[in-house]
């Protein structure tokens, strides 16, 4: 652990999350208006982060599950480190949600005045759940007492579940807002779980052959490209289900056309045709041949592609319908930004524009640079142990 403090990557990961504690902290000082974040644009970064991490959280999950529920032998190969990913990531889905309050410090009346009908609501409690069994998991898959294995097994049982909800209750904080028409819509959780599968996959597939190429952890070819054709059909899955969403926005007469022009030809738009065409079309033709499958640099590439178009998806998912306010006509609403009050711009608005800040996107690094360490300490802890020795597993180094 102590070599892990004089690496390279690990410094620069350490000098960006004191960066973004110390941003945070100015936040806190100041407030929201130090974003890119108004009253036309109530959501920003922290929540297209907070959204696109529980997706790759739950996909790790989803996949180290199916191992014990599903009999999967093969897949428990591979349940350490999805278990790790998927622990990084709900802690850095959980931070961005924290960085996103104006006053943490009011987060008290959350245990004292619950709100049970609100989905925000049902998604923290969720994801509390969500990351208990993880850590769980990771207890008992690393015990070497009797009963072990029976454990894992039974909270598998939990997690599979619970990794499908928690992504299901993020899509409903959307999906139940009639006042939005983009979020809106009765398969936005499909949807979710959808993009959860592909990109908790790809990213997997990218740690791992991160891992085996550094030595660290050693993963069967012939398991990697099975995962690989794992992921061709969640791609295909979640194209199917994109595909039903733009049909009943196209078809004529239907609420969502104006919604739909946005999304193709608005300032969103970029980000919904990279998603379309770079995150699903490209790796989906590259993952469907199975000799493409067994070159690891081709599934690693399809991979990144898949992961980056997810991302371009929370992107236009949440800004898309922040474009036209729910007020019509002149003077629009105020802004209520520091800019505005300052005089350097008009204040009232009948469009919403959003671009994140300097802070904004040095919080956001920092948050992500802590999720990054928190993976490779679990990991220096549990994966790469040689007291554990494994066929998964690379050989030990040798002791001088």
């Amino acid at each position: 652990m102590t070599a892990l403090f004089k690496k390279p990557a690990f410094i620069v990961l350490a000098v960006l999350a004191v960066i973004g504690i110390g941003c945070w902290i100015y936040q806190l000082a100041t407030g929201l208006a130090i974003t890119g974040m108004s009253n036309a644009n109530s959501w920003g970064l922290y929540i297209i982060m907070f959204m696109f991490f529980v997706g790759l959280s739950a996909g790790g999950l989803i996949v180290a599950s199916s191992a014990s529920v599903f009999h999967i032998q093969k897949f428990k190969a591979v349940a350490k480190p999805a278990v790790i990913l998927s622990t990084a990531c709900i802690c850095v889905a959980g931070m961005f949600v924290l960085v996103d309050l104006g006053s943490i410090q009011n987060i008290w009346r959350l245990l004292v005045g619950p709100n049970f009908t609100s989905p925000l609501l049902w998604d923290v409690c969720v994801i509390t759940i969500y990351l208990v069994i993880n850590i769980l998991y990771l207890v008992f898959m690393s015990s070497k007492k009797p009963g072990a294995e029976r454990k894992v097994a039974i909270v598998s049982r939990f997690a599979l579940p619970v990794a499908i909800l928690v992504h299901s209750v993020t899509a409903w904080i959307f999906g139940l807002q009639i006042a939005k028409e983009g979020w809106y819509s009765a398969i936005m959780a499909p949807i979710f779980v959808a993009s959860a599968m592909d990109s908790g996959l790809a990213l997997l597939l990218c740690v791992l052959a991160g891992l085996r190429k550094a030595g660290k952890f050693n993963v069967d070819q012939k398991l990697f490209s099975l995962l690989a054709g794992l992921l061709a059909t969640c791609i295909a899955v979640d194209a199917f289900f994109i595909g039903c969403e733009l049909l009943t926005m196209a078809y004529p007469g239907a609420a969502g056309a104006e919604t739909l022009s946005l999304m193709a030809f608005g300032p969103t738009a970029p980000f919904f045709w990279f998603e379309v065409i770079g995150g699903l079309i490209v790796p989906f033709c590259i993952l469907v041949f199975a000799k493409n499958r067994e070159k690891t640099g081709l599934v690693v590439g399809a991979s990144v592609l898949v992961v980056a178009g997810v991302f371009c998806k929370r992107v236009w998912l949440l800004l898309t319908s922040f474009i036209v306010p729910n007020v019509e006509g002149a003077p629009g609403i105020a802004l209520g930004t520091f800019a505005a009050q300052a005089g350097g711009v008009d204040m009232w608005s009948v469009y919403g524009s959003y671009a994140p800040t300097f802070p904004e996107i040095l919080i956001a690094l920092g948050v992500i640079s802590v999720g990054a360490i928190i993976f490779w300490a679990i990991a220096q802890k549990v994966l790469f142990t040689p007291e554990e020795p494994s066929s998964a597993n690379a050989p030990a180094p040798a002791v001088a």
